[in-house]
């Protein structure tokens, strides 16, 4: 491997700037990659994190499949990322626009055989705190047949849920049928094709109403909405498929993950794209309860080092496994909402900053959030490439010259 074509892959992967110095773990497992390509099925690929996993995997020089069905994801996320990793790159890319509550298009992503029955009724695949939706942008996006499919994958990603705890408050039977029996679809079709490894977004919702500070992952309390509990059904049935069937799983608790491409729109849009959004448009931003509500924000690459790392660690230990993912700081919502004022007029002189609307609490919400993210450096070799101030200049940089094109 040429050490120019590893720079590229690696600092793509980690989001540093060209040329610019890869280390530890996350270095050499992309090395690795790039050395001996592997399969992987990416579901929810046309939402956030998954278009952020696809644009990695590709640049690494891997073979990519995606599972979507456009429920949140957008044809544009794969539109970017085709303009992102070039023609002959994208030609490692096969899309399959199905939902993961059939299990019959869950089968033929993970290459396994196709049998007759079905695990649902069609129409689902979102995203988790930050996860994804899908469907194709031209004919190269179309789904090639069972026969193009090219056998069985490595690794699953698996990104496709149905987020938000309010949307899960609103339509907990949605939310049950995408997040657990969707979910579930995922894990048989993945022992039926026997992929490797089977890594899975959950979520620091999991964590409820335990008090802690900061979250460690043995320690959970009960969960505050249909979406929390929906995510910890998953770790179980995750637990189960690894004792019963030997399979290899790890979850990955994400903490508010955002980035490029986070949807900024609707009812269920996570706070920071919403917020660049109504900035940039001269608008008051909304705070639900009194601003002091702290989270422990995550840039997306960030999310996508702790998947390659989970996918790909080979040490025993670190597999059947839960990690959190995230960098372990906390941040108000007064503050962010603060910080994110003074990064715009830094990029946009003319801005005039407007003080935020303070409202009720919503039901569901935990009122702080942090993550010991020691065990995910122990285990996986996870070390954050992105604090906040990092990945908020990035991100509002993107949606400034996205708003700037329309």
């Amino acid at each position: 491997m040429a050490a120019d074509t590893f720079d590229r892959a690696a600092n793509a992967a980690q989001g540093a700037p060209a040329g610019g110095p890869a280390a530890g773990a996350y270095a050499q497992a992309c090395a690795q990659l790039v050395q001996t390509p592997r399969r992987w099925l990416v579901t929810g690929v046309a939402g956030f994190i998954g278009s952020h996993l696809l644009e990695t995997l590709l640049h690494l020089g891997q073979e990519v499949r995606g599972l979507d069905n456009f429920m949140t994801g957008h044809r544009h996320n794969l539109e970017q990322v085709r303009a992102s990793v070039g023609e002959q790159a994208w030609r490692r890319f096969t899309f399959i626009e199905g939902d993961i509550r059939d299990l019959q298009p869950c089968m033929r992503a993970c290459g396994a055989p196709v049998q007759a029955a079905s695990g649902g009724d069609g129409e689902a695949d979102g995203g988790p705190d930050a996860a994804d939706g899908a469907s194709g942008a031209g004919g190269s996006l179309a789904w090639r047949g069972p026969a193009d499919t090219g056998g069985p994958v490595d690794y699953v990603l698996h990104q496709a849920a149905l987020g938000s705890v309010s949307r899960s408050l609103e339509d907990p039977l949605l939310c049950h049928a995408v997040n657990v029996s969707g979910f579930l679809n995922m894990l048989a079709a993945a022992r039926e094709a026997g992929v490797r490894r089977f890594v899975y977004a959950a979520s620091s919702a999991t964590y409820g109403d335990h008090p802690a500070l900061p979250k460690v992952e043995q320690h959970i309390g009960a969960p505050l909405s249909p979406y929390a509990l929906s995510k910890y059904v998953n770790e179980l049935y995750a637990q189960v498929y690894a004792r019963c069937y030997a399979m290899q799983t790890v979850g990955l608790r994400y903490f508010n993950v955002f980035g490029p491409r986070q949807d900024p729109l609707g009812a269920y849009a996570a706070v920071i794209p919403r917020w660049i959004a109504a900035m940039l448009d001269n608008q008051a931003v909304r705070i639900h309860g009194d601003g002091a509500t702290s989270r422990d924000f995550c840039f997306v690459h960030n999310a996508v080092q702790a998947n390659i790392l989970a996918a790909t660690r080979t040490d025993p230990a670190a597999v059947n496994q839960v990690y959190n993912v995230a960098v372990n700081a906390r941040t108000s919502l007064t503050q962010l909402h603060a910080t994110m004022q003074q990064m715009l007029l830094a990029v946009r002189p003319l801005h005039v900053p407007q003080a935020p609307h303070y409202g009720e609490f919503r039901a569901g919400d935990v009122r702080h959030s942090q993550a010991d993210i020691a065990k995910a450096g122990r285990l996986l070799g996870y070390v954050p490439t992105h604090n906040l101030a990092q990945g908020l200049r990035q991100t509002i940089a993107w949606y400034v010259a996205q708003a700037e094109r329309a």
